[in-house]
């Protein structure tokens, strides 16, 4: 190990353990096997599973701003996963300014994110994952879905570049989400042709339109040190809903808890000792799941990309379940540790390890891998567009600088009044000084339905379209929150009421100061309609125009709703 690099490992190390701010001079005192001890994990009991999910084709370390907004409403309020900042931290007794603090909140995100550096990336993952399934024969890797998507490269190669990368990591079982985007036929022929024999593409919840047979399988069973394992996929319920149906016109998805009930009774009479639901739901509905079907012993849950330190316990009627959600952006590896005797799970240890790029050298076939998969694009990847002067980032319930900067350059480009962008969790972080090259860019747009669009539309389509998807954010009821964060606008003002009833949250939409007209006409610009045969000039082709326009973009006043009734709302950061 090179004198730089020990001495950046025994910085890291040392304020994490003992609670050091991140430039506290005192850390540099650390001893040279300080570094080694972040990712040291006893073993415990005789099952393991190593968890992640939707790491949305980040085959490269990023940055990775976690949310300062997210705002649990009813019985979700103040509890995992709607906690941020310093609530978060007194929660699970993570110390202020350190590598997990960090790593699980959005404090002091710039001055921390340039002391550690970028997280996540598949070949650094791959060592950790290698490193602990090393000390762990009888383990599992399962990855969440939302693999194949989020990328430039993702994008044009139709996800083959994950598919490649997945099997090199050594993934054995994975659920869905934007893998559908890809359209049915290509996902079937990923798990056809590409996966079969190598990994398990499971959902319980995915059925043909016309005689409701499964698409896939439902679950895998394994024999893990002699103890049998099931594990059911759980695909995100609402995939042709939060997009375009025509791209799964014969498939249907859905919540099926019935179905998932009576399954976990089959696997168990077949022998299961050890039930596992490897889930795409989001966080809330699956801990709504967890008090209503019983038999599952974990559910390890994505989509919501929610960086979760410890599992919530939820009781049922005949037992607990431990319910977990582990990020996004490759940023996190779930680690749980299961001791499993006498035909049921006795006891257990959870824990969420972030992935330090800088901590951990990268696996040299996954790197070579990557190398080789962005070769042919990397002159167009490394493109510069522009430079940003601020911090840019997506992830929360409203506006993120990354959104905000969409909507405007829509606005601009297409001469619109109002933009909306939807509200996706997906998408890497700049930091102030970054250059804002394609690939960055297209990091926050690739999808396959990228089309703009620009509408003719009266004030009572905005307010019912606003008030359709914070009733889809906010209803108190799990199994009605249908998609991702509050759809993002641009050029419009207005209050958001969560904890108010459906059609009531939306209120004081102005427009340059001015009241927003029920029966006035705004143009206003979109881009990702769900619906069949929508044309316009792709999103990355808007915001590229943009970008180069500026040269430099400054900081982005951020079109955020004055919230009401949610001052002091542990899911709310009033400082970011």
């Amino acid at each position: 190990m090179s004198p730089a690099r020990r001495e950046f490992l025994e910085l890291l190390v040392l304020a994490s353990a003992a609670g050091l701010a991140i430039d506290a001079p005192a850390a540099l005192a650390a001893g040279p096997s300080a570094g080694q001890r972040l990712y040291e994990l006893p073993p415990f009991g005789n099952v393991s599973l190593l968890h992640f999910t939707d790491c949305h084709a980040q085959l490269l370390p990023s940055y990775f701003r976690e949310p300062s907004v997210n705002i649990g409403v009813g019985a979700a309020s103040g509890k995992a996963p709607h906690l941020v900042g310093e609530q978060l931290l007194k929660a699970f007794g993570i110390a202020p300014n350190t590598l997990q603090a960090h790593a699980f909140t959005n404090l002091d995100f710039t001055q921390a994110a340039r002391t550690y550096g970028r997280v996540g990336g598949f070949a650094h993952l791959a060592t950790l994952i290698r490193q602990l399934r090393a000390s762990r024969p009888n383990s599992l890797l399962l990855d969440g879905g939302d693999t194949w998507q989020g990328s430039a490269t993702a994008l044009w190669t139709q996800g083959q570049d994950m598919v490649d990368a997945c099997k090199l990591l050594g993934v054995d079982m994975m659920s869905s989400h934007w893998e559908h985007t890809l359209g049915a036929a290509r996902v079937q022929q990923i798990v056809e042709r590409e996966l079969k024999g190598r990994i398990e593409f499971i959902a319980q919840n995915i059925q043909t339109a016309d005689f409701g047979d499964p698409v896939f399988a439902p679950y895998v069973m394994r024999s893990l040190g002699g103890v049998p394992v099931a594990v059911i996929g759980q695909a995100f319920p609402y995939t042709p809903v939060a997009n375009p149906r025509y791209l799964v016109p014969d498939w249907t998805f859905g919540i099926q808890e019935e179905r998932l009930q009576k399954l976990v009774l089959d696997v168990r009479a077949k022998g299961a000792q050890l039930v596992v639901l490897l889930s795409h739901n989001g966080m809330d509905v699956d801990l709504k799941l967890a008090s209503r079907v019983t038999g599952i012993d974990a559910i390890l849950g994505g989509h919501t990309h929610d960086g979760v330190p410890g599992p919530s316990i939820v009781k049922n009627r005949s037992g607990q379940t431990l319910v977990t959600n582990a990020g996004s952006n490759g940023k996190f590896l779930g680690v749980l540790d299961a001791d499993v005797r006498g035909g049921r799970l006795l006891d257990f240890r959870y824990r969420l390890l972030p992935v330090f790029a800088n901590l951990l050298p990268a696996d040299a076939a996954m790197q070579a891998h990557i190398d080789r998969v962005r070769a042919p694009f990397q002159a167009k990847l490394a493109e510069p567009l522009a430079i940003s002067e601020g911090l840019l980032y997506r992830r929360g319930n409203f506006n993120g600088p990354w959104d905000q900067l969409i909507v405007d350059a829509m606005m601009q480009v297409k001469g619109a009044e109002i933009a909306f962008s939807p509200g996706f969790r997906w998408g890497t972080t700049l930091l102030p000084g970054q250059v804002i090259t394609r690939e960055l860019m297209l990091d926050q747009l690739a999808i396959t339905y990228p089309a703009t669009t620009v509408t003719e539309m009266s004030g009572a389509t905005i307010k019912t379209i606003l008030e359709d998807v914070a009733d889809n954010l906010f209803n108190p009821d799990p199994y009605y929150q249908q998609g991702g964060d509050m759809v993002r606008v641009g050029g419009l003002e207005y209050s958001c009421t969560p904890n108010a009833r459906a059609g009531a949250r939306i209120s004081n939409m102005r427009l340059k100061g001015q009241a927003i007209e029920a029966d006035k006409t705004y143009r206003v610009a979109g881009w990702a309609s769900v619906n069949e045969g929508v044309t316009g000039e792709p999103i990355w082709d808007v915001v590229e125009t943009w970008l180069r326009d500026q040269k430099t973009v400054r900081p982005r006043h951020l079109n955020r709703p004055e919230l009401v009734g949610v001052q002091g709302n542990p899911g709310l950061d009033a400082a970011g």
